[in-house]
């Protein structure tokens, strides 16, 4: 997390980035910071880690194309998903669509074969997974088999 992030969104835009996406604790005005982003041509978001509460969207709705859910504390790869963000990825995704936005809901920490249906199913549509993916052994083989398991769990999704 970079703070103040007015600073470094010029950069992001400059090093060719699509989306940008910050913490609402690293800016004094949430609404200028996305307002830089969206000016600068990018798609803008906020992250909000599992104690922030999905409040400080309401303000800001028009300018969200993406909800960035962490299911872990940030800081390091290999924590446990935080399962309680479970029901905060619900209430996003009825906030989404309740005012009928078109915003992605991601989350990111801890997804992993064992519970990627279930993220999805509360209504994620984009899933971060590190330490699930690179994990040992680190062969292309090893990345594949675990990516083609996730794939198999959110084909179930919906059925």
């Amino acid at each position: 997390m970079v703070s103040p992030v007015d600073a470094a969104i010029g950069d992001f835009i400059d090093a060719g980035a699509s989306f940008i996406t910050f913490h609402p604790e690293a800016t004094n005005h949430i609404d200028r910071s996305l307002q830089l982003i969206k000016n600068g041509g990018c798609k803008a978001g906020l992250v909000f880690n599992p104690a922030t509460s999905l409040e400080y969207c309401k303000n800001v709705k028009d300018k969200l194309d993406i909800i960035l859910l962490m299911s872990v504390n940030p800081g390091f790869g290999g924590q446990a998903f935080i399962p309680a963000t479970l029901d905060k990825a619900r209430e996003a995704r009825k906030f989404i669509d309740d005012n009928g936005l078109d915003c992605r809901l991601e989350i990111d920490g801890g997804v992993k074969v064992d519970n990627i249906k279930e993220v999805a199913e509360a209504g994620v549509d984009m899933m971060v997974a590190g330490s699930a993916i690179l994990k040992e052994p680190r062969t292309i083989e090893a990345y594949k088999e675990t990516i083609d398991a996730m794939r198999a769990e959110l084909a179930q999704v919906g059925n």
